[in-house]
């Protein structure tokens, strides 16, 4: 099951936390480090938000 759509919605974090200079996101969750500090008081609506955004951010990633 995809994590999104579980409930509660567990957090993206992978323990691999290491921001990236060039595109200002975490290495590991793709998430910006605004998205990470908000993760514990957000919405499920906010939350849902921010995994739709990491699953756009996947498709636009250029792995090597």
């Amino acid at each position: 099951m995809n994590e999104e759509l579980q409930t509660p919605l567990p957090s993206p974090c992978i323990s691999l936390c290491k921001m990236a200079p060039d595109t200002g996101l975490c290495r590991g969750c793709l998430r910006t480090i605004d998205e990470i500090i908000s993760w514990s008081s957000a919405s499920e609506d906010d939350k849902r938000a921010v995994w739709a955004e990491i699953r756009r951010r996947e498709q636009q990633l250029e792995f090597k």
